[in-house]
């Protein structure tokens, strides 16, 4: 039974608070009661009343009223006027205490208001002192669950808690310890799932094509070819978008050299070849070669290859003298102490642009435009890609519209 109550977590903090409390009670009980004497004894003293004084032959030799003066540590003395003109002083001892003991009596400075404050005072920060460690060695156990389950939230799903004791909180540390596990092992058959679904999937593709090319190449059924190839390349694609993204929701940071090493990467370098694939201008401020970062050549190069596909794609068609797709680096300085140096790219078309209560919601994961048409190819993930990739590397990414007509997608990147 005393190990039950003993290992309850609201039943030692409740033992606690009583334990304090009956302390606390029993010490002003105790003062109280000192004043209580205090109050009256005194009272009894000034009562009206006759003191008398007779000698051998029970004759009075003095009388006069009682006036007492209180001796701290001895007890009431009482001035008496003989009849032959001298002044005898009687003292009356403290009930039950001998006058030659005054340390047992309480000191003088507790018999005032004042030093019954600060009596008060310095029990209730004995109590608090005391119990302190108790609550303290509680709490900090819940401290201590609080950071586990924040760390397992930011993505390092290994963290697992120290399970001590037999109360609630060793409970739950226990049930979150095994959900963590749970969960870890789902995530890592997960993983398995999609490395297998990668060559499970593209297995077959290969084979449409190869036997797509054993057709032959009679111009009778070159369209049929075409569309054929279009919607090959286009599964393709989802394939690859798919099994990235899962993998970039699904990796945490000690796994992250999986998608490449991190180094330092010239995003202009990365721009001029992405550029000279898909035909689009760029445009590099002076000065802003080259545009340096920490982050992964890989990743940061699906960055600029989404943004300029997705511009080439909804574009529109190009003006008279003017690229159909720009983009833009240039380098930011730091301006002042909330805004530290990076590098700026915005990708800009000539498309219909992006309606501003859907500039946010483009990011999401396969959510394409109204009226958007599936023959301009899209899965709707290259978008949700990017802002991923970007704020995995302390970026931000936005859309906006471009002036005289489109859109323009800025992505920031730190230094």
């Amino acid at each position: 039974m005393s190990s039950l109550f003993g290992s309850r977590l609201y039943v030692r903090i409740w033992l606690a608070v009583v334990a304090a409390v009956t302390v606390l009670t029993l010490v002003v009980g105790w003062l109280w009661q000192q004043a209580l004497d205090e109050d009256r004894a005194e009272r009894e003293a000034r009562v009206t009343r006759t003191i008398i004084v007779r000698d051998g032959t029970r004759e009075i030799i003095g009388q006069a009223p009682a006036r007492a003066v209180s001796l701290p540590g001895e007890g009431w003395e009482f001035e008496v006027e003989m009849n032959d003109g001298q002044t005898l002083y009687v003292l009356l001892p403290r009930s039950g205490r001998p006058s030659n003991n005054p340390g047992r009596r309480a000191p003088e400075w507790l018999q005032t208001p004042t030093g019954f404050a600060w009596l008060l005072g310095l029990v209730a920060l004995a109590v608090a002192l005391g119990a302190y460690p108790i609550v303290r060695r509680l709490t900090k156990r819940l401290e201590t669950l609080q950071k586990g389950v924040e760390r397992w939230g930011d993505g390092d799903l290994s963290t697992r808690l120290p399970m001590q004791g037999q109360d609630e909180v060793a409970f739950l540390a226990t049930r979150f310890n095994a959900a963590a596990e749970r969960v870890q092992t789902l995530l890592q058959s997960h993983k398995a799932l999609l490395a297998n679904a990668s060559h499970e999937l593209r297995s077959p593709l290969a084979r449409i094509r190869m036997g797509l090319e054993l057709l032959g190449h009679d111009s009778a059924h070159a369209p049929q070819r075409a569309e054929i190839a279009r919607s090959i390349d286009e599964l393709d694609q989802l394939i690859d978008e798919i099994l990235l993204a899962s993998r970039l929701d699904l990796i945490d940071a000690r796994e992250a050299s999986a998608l490449g090493p991190v180094e330092e990467v010239d995003l202009v370098g990365l721009a001029a070849e992405e550029c000279a694939r898909t035909g689009a201008d760029l445009d590099i401020a002076p000065g802003a070669s080259p545009a340096l970062v920490q982050g992964q050549s890989r990743l940061l190069r699906r960055v600029l290859r989404n943004l300029l596909e997705n511009a080439r794609r909804y574009g529109g068609s190009a003006v008279t003298g003017e690229p159909q797709v720009r983009l833009s680096i240039l380098r930011r300085a730091s301006v002042g102490a909330g805004e530290a140096p990076g590098v700026v790219m915005w990708v800009e078309d000539r498309g219909a642009g992006v309606p501003p209560d859907q500039r946010e919601r483009i990011f999401e994961p396969f959510y394409r435009l109204p009226g958007a048409s599936e023959r301009e190819g899209g899965v709707g993930l290259g978008l949700s890609l990017v802002k991923t990739i970007v704020e995995r590397h302390g970026g931000v990414v936005r859309c906006e519209n471009r002036p005289g007509g489109g859109a323009r997608f800025v992505v920031e990147l730190p230094a």
